[in-house]
């Protein structure tokens, strides 16, 4: 296998870089650039030089993980040196002119490690999200699925189900033994529905878990110059949207990502919602309704002068109204103002309290991602099969609850998941 380098500290220049190395060639790199003695997961202070030319190139730390007791599972090695881009390129080029020395790819370091067996797909996908995630709920719900959390709950339900099969294959196979009891099917049927009860709860979870990765959706609907395009500026702090007098100069989506008391917030500016004979508009509004069809709550604008719309009985998720362009209050709680900041606020206090309601708090790691929620399902699905098949031959039932275990393994990365892994690794950035 080949030994890979890259850097995993993020962009140059920096103050700190750190060159992570992989693989069977990770002493004979501490040795030939360093050349002095590095006791294992102890920082040592060292002088970097070409092997070549004897030149220094620069003075840090080397850290030896030896392996299997590293992020990988293999011998590795990181230098931290100082972030300069002729520093970190000079240690390219040494690096990268060892026989069996090359660059990694994007999520070699987590796919090494993942073939290791030092994490599984729910842990590496938790680190992705851990990476990338920007408010504190995200945060913590990427933390609990790097920590084992969904792992611990996928393994328990797993080894349920092969303890069923355990049992049902006893029965086919030695009914006529006397150590082993009378028909055991009855039990495993009735244990095979209780399993897949746990799971349907588990699923029905309103999609928080995903809500939480992806963002709560916003959505801004009202008439032309309702004063949605000044709002969503307004919320973001930058300019998302032009606003103009011109009514209908909003035609497609536009979106701005917001932090609302630590959960992530996606509010969706759309086309103005009106009759019109313009074909570009008419797919403005289309798209509109359609994206406010799949919102997890819809923010209704009226102009202020104007009486408000029930509108409510038009969505299946909560609609939350309020009457723009309201300078002086005049409306009290309903009205708002972008120019004189004018219930902002209240606004803000609302849509928070709305996404505070629906996602909640998490005691345990939720599903976060649609791979997960379909394989549930299909495992939920094949456990009511066995359970509900009492006119079907004892064989066929066995090979429901071995469909289950199947579905939970693709969830892990226990069974066959080749197809998988270079979709899940790309999404890493190159170093880890």
């Amino acid at each position: 296998m080949d030994t890979i380098f890259a850097l995993s500290s993020g962009g140059l220049p920096s103050g700190v870089a750190i060159l992570r190395i992989s693989g069977p060639g990770s002493r004979f790199a501490i040795e030939t650039i360093t050349a002095v003695p590095c006791p294992a997961r102890v920082a040592t202070l060292a002088a970097f030089r070409d092997p070549e030319t004897l030149a220094d190139i620069d003075r840090g730390l080397v850290l030896w993980f030896p392996g299997p007791n590293s992020f990988t599972g293999e011998d590795c090695v990181e230098f931290h040196v100082h972030g300069g881009p002729a520093v970190v390129s000079a240690l390219y080029a040494v690096l990268g002119a060892f026989e069996g020395f090359r660059v990694a790819e994007a999520g070699e370091f987590s796919k090494r490690a993942f073939e290791n067996g030092k994490l599984d797909l729910t842990e590496i996908e938790g680190l992705a999200d851990l990476i990338s995630a920007e408010t504190s709920m995200q945060r913590e719900v990427a933390y609990r699925q790097y920590s084992g959390d969904l792992r611990k709950k996928l393994e328990d339900w797993r080894s349920k189900v092969i303890r069923l099969r355990a049992l049902v294959e006893a029965d086919l196979d030695f009914s006529d033994e006397e150590d082993v009891p009378g028909s055991v099917a009855d039990k495993v049927w009735e244990d095979a529905g209780d399993l897949a009860e746990d799971i349907s709860a588990f699923l029905n979870d309103k999609n928080r878990g995903e809500i939480v990765r992806d963002g709560f959706q916003v959505v801004l609907l009202g008439k032309p110059n309702s004063g949605k395009s000044s709002l969503i500026n307004a919320l973001a702090k930058r300019d998302v949207a032009i606003v103009s007098e011109e009514a209908g100069t909003t035609r497609d989506l536009l979106e701005a990502h917001l932090d609302l008391g630590g959960y992530p917030v996606t509010i969706v500016d759309t086309a103005g919602i009106r009759e019109t004979v313009e074909k570009v508009e008419q797919e403005g509004v289309r798209r509109a309704r359609e994206r406010a069809s799949q919102a997890d709550l819809v923010l209704w604008l009226t102009e202020g002068k104007y009486s408000p719309e029930s509108i409510d009985e038009l969505f299946e998720c909560p609609v939350l109204s309020f009457r723009s362009k309201d300078d002086g209050g005049e409306f009290g709680d309903k009205g708002i103002s972008v120019n004189s900041k004018n219930g902002l606020d209240k606004l803000i206090d609302s849509v928070t309290k709305v996404v505070r309601n629906h996602i909640g708090s998490f005691e345990s790691a939720p599903i976060t991602r649609e791979r997960h929620r379909s394989l549930l399902k299909r495992c939920e699905s094949e456990l009511r099969r066995a359970n509900a098949g009492d006119n079907v031959p004892i064989e066929i039932r066995a090979e429901y609850l071995r469909e289950a275990g199947y579905c939970l393994g693709r969830i892990t990365g226990t069974v066959d998941v080749e197809d998988l892994l270079d979709v899940i690794f790309s999404d890493f950035c190159v170093g880890k």
